[in-house]
Parts: C-alpha cells; structure tokens; sequence
C-alpha cells in the first residue's frame, strides 16, 4: 500500500478525523451526484474518470497518497462530473463544508494552495472537454505530464499504462512518446518516476495550436 506523504500540505484535514477505508474496486464518488463533500487520500490510490452516455470510460488521472479528490464539483456546487475508483486499498477521509471552515480559521495558509489545486483539477477537466482526444498522441502526453502534480523532489509518479488510459493511447505509443522527450532532454527516468527537466520546453509543445 502506498504510505502517506508526510509533507502532504493537508495533513491537517485528516486530524481527529476518522478514515474510510475502500477495496480496491470500490467506488468512492459517483458522477452525477451531489458533491457535499470531497477526499484526502490518506494512503493508496485511486483513479478518476469520465463515463460517456454509451458507457464509454475516460481516465482523467490517478491519485495518490496526499491527494485531494472531487473538489472541482465541492466547490463549484454542481454535480460531480466524474467518478473515481479505488485502485488498491485506500484510506479515504471526507471533508465537508464544516470541516473545511474549521481548517480554514486554524490554517488559513492553506487557502492559497487549495485554490492552486483546484485550478490545477478544472484545468484537467477542460482538457478532456475542449477536444484534448484530438490532439496527437505525444501532444496528450505532455499535457498530461503537466498536470501530474510533481513530489517535493520533482518526481512525477505514473505508469505507462496510467499515462496511456488517461490520454487513450497504447503503452507502446506512451513509451516511444516518453523516449522522443528524453531524447530531447525534456524529460529524464528514474525509478518509476519522470522527471521534467525542461518544462518550458515541454509546456511550449503541449499547448502550442
């Protein structure tokens, strides 16, 4: 199971709180639905996707421990627009608006940062709505790079299939995508992890028209 982060900025949503724990394959919100509350990841990691009238499923990303999740829809007050999905065992805890008051007197420095990774999550959200899936496969990738947010040590943790489910591609095109940006000294490997090495560069290609 994936350990919680110790320098997960919000470490104190969880404190006296007591976590839910998912199976893996357990649903853990549903699209559609009231958002009253949103997640911290406590340990685990779970996915979220996108499902079409046809039943047609669209990876958005993976969290990990440290995360938060179906904020976007918390906030904005509208029905969740996706779902997400345990992906192995997890420890979930729920905050509602109550609970995020509280946080917020006692911490009002985490009102930056929280309003950063929520443009960070409608930024990925637009990305699906506004044509992302027609864009070429190495272009998705980038984006998608972009949107992982990196560890204090830089390191973006995703597998290849984890890239190729999110943007729909093979992991053979995630691979040889992956290879080309090492190749051009925007990226570099270690172990599984990605590093961006050049992010001007890579950001210029991943939205340029």
């Amino acid at each position: 199971m994936t350990e919680q982060r110790e320098n997960a900025p919000w470490a104190s949503l969880a404190q006296g709180q007591s976590p839910r724990i998912y199976a893996p394959g357990q649903l853990i919100y549903l699209q559609g639905t009231e958002a009253d509350t949103f997640y911290y990841l406590l340990s685990g990691s779970a996915r979220s996707y996108i499902s079409s009238e046809t039943g047609d499923e669209r990876v958005l990303t993976t969290h990990r421990s440290g995360d938060l999740m179906g904020e976007a829809a918390f906030f904005d007050g509208c029905p969740r627009v996706s779902s997400a999905v345990a992906v192995t065992e997890c420890k979930v805890v729920s905050i509602d608006r109550e609970r995020l008051d509280q946080v917020l007197r006692s911490h009002p420095e985490l009102a930056l940062p929280m309003l950063q990774y929520l443009a960070r999550t409608v930024r990925l959200l637009s990305d699906h709505v506004d044509g992302m899936s027609f864009r070429p496969a190495d272009q998705r990738v980038a984006r998608y790079l972009l949107s992982i947010p990196p560890e204090a040590s830089g390191a973006l943790r995703c597998t290849h299939e984890e890239i190729g489910a999110a943007v729909g591609v093979s992991r053979v095109t995630v691979s040889r995508v992956l290879g080309e940006f090492t190749r051009k000294g925007w990226l570099k490997t270690g172990y599984r992890a990605l590093y961006v090495t050049d992010d001007d560069a890579l950001r210029a290609f991943a939205f340029r028209d």
